[in-house]
């Protein structure tokens, strides 16, 4: 049977405050450590309330947390396109995508978003791979391409049905964008870049720019009756319904792309990253196991590393992430499980303390993607 093992994240010990972290005390967060910063979990109102605000009408994230860098120079792109499946060289000013970077197995070292505006391009990482990623970039790029860390920057995230006409009446010009791309732009005469872009499954606006305007940024866009402020807890819960993988959990390194559910990432014209010849192989001729949603059928979530069994009582695979989810008022998961196992329909089951809880394999998302592209 395949292996279902799984990979710990970089152990942290230092643990850095993002330039909200005041604004989130004094909005009443619950903080927790997550990665190497202290983070919002929850606001008083709660993370269900939190989720469900955002689904109906605008949120503000603070993912300041996440890792950003630029890179500059006449081989950036072709350098970025030799170690991911994107095809970055095509990329044109103004767009977004989203990729991940491989290892010579064709495992995921993590997965970014580019961004291409004029001659540089920026990257996102993720919070707890920033100095393995920025260590594989400086080593695997040429040295006539400049990578700069952006650690004196923020990153916040408005995401929502209300998000547009939010940022509407501060920054017009980032209305006109469709999901995935991006401008340079002011907002109250604070330099950003807004992409189009999030990962709750709603339309939405990721802003970054310097931390020393981020709380400002914050209270501008807070002053909106639409918008609350939003944790982790609840972005955790939005883009489990949207059907998005986590890092740490649904991907790694010994995870690959297709095994993912991300084989859209791959394209058979080009070849020349590492790993492309285990990841072609894939395509061409399937995966032992794959990612799967799981519709639980109790009121109990089953949460990550439950194993999950065949009606023979089998080991097929594990869970990577689970919740209860408010949007359908039921526990939800996403687990890698054998493919011969990942039948739309196929009852599964798992154990939580000593309880049989029955599964059902189920299409993806769980809940439909609202992206802004026309």
């Amino acid at each position: 049977m395949a292996s279902y093992s799984t990979v710990s994240l970089p152990t942290v010990t230092t643990i850095h405050k993002t330039a909200l972290y005041e604004l989130h005390i004094e909005l009443g967060a619950k903080m927790v450590p997550f990665a190497d910063y202290q983070m919002p979990l929850q606001y008083s109102k709660g993370i269900i309330h939190e989720h469900l605000h955002c689904r109906n009408q605008a949120s503000l994230f603070d993912i300041s947390h996440m890792g950003q860098c630029s890179l500059k120079g006449s081989s950036a792109a072709i350098g970025l396109e030799k170690l991911t499946p994107a095809i970055i060289s095509r990329l044109g000013s103004g767009r977004q995508q989203y990729t991940v970077l491989t290892n010579s197995d064709g495992g995921i070292i993590d997965d970014i978003v580019v961004t291409r505006l004029g001659q540089e391009l920026t990257i996102v990482v993720n919070a707890a791979c920033k100095e393995k990623d920025f260590k594989h970039l400086r080593k695997q790029l040429s040295n006539d391409c400049q990578l700069q860390e952006l650690s004196e920057h923020a990153l916040l995230a408005l995401q929502g049905p209300s998000s547009s006409h939010v940022l509407q009446q501060v920054a017009p010009e980032a209305c006109r964008l469709q999901f995935m791309q991006a401008c340079r732009t002011e907002i109250d005469d604070i330099p950003c870049m807004i992409s189009r872009s999030g990962y709750t499954g709603e339309d939405g606006f990721e802003i970054s720019l310097p931390n020393r305007f981020a709380e400002k940024m914050a209270r501008i866009l807070l002053n909106f009756p639409e918008v609350e402020p939003a944790g982790l807890g609840a972005r955790d819960t939005l883009r489990l319904e949207a059907g998005l993988s986590l890092y740490g959990h649904e991907l790694d390194e010994k995870t690959t792309p297709i095994e993912a559910g991300l084989s859209w990432l791959i394209k058979n014209t080009h070849q020349s990253y590492p790993g492309a010849g285990t990841l072609l192989n894939q395509m061409q001729n399937g995966t032992e196991i794959q990612r799967v949603g799981l519709l639980v059928e109790a009121k109990m979530p089953v949460r990550e590393n439950a194993p999950v069994f065949d009606n023979e009582d089998k080991l097929v695979g594990r869970v990577t992430s689970g919740s209860f989810s408010p949007s359908l008022g039921r526990p939800i998961a996403l687990a890698l499980i054998d493919t011969e196992a990942a039948v739309i329909g196929a009852t599964l089951f798992t154990r939580v303390r000593n309880n049989l809880i029955k599964l059902t394999v189920c299409d993806l998302p769980f809940v439909p993607h609202r992206y802004h592209r026309s």
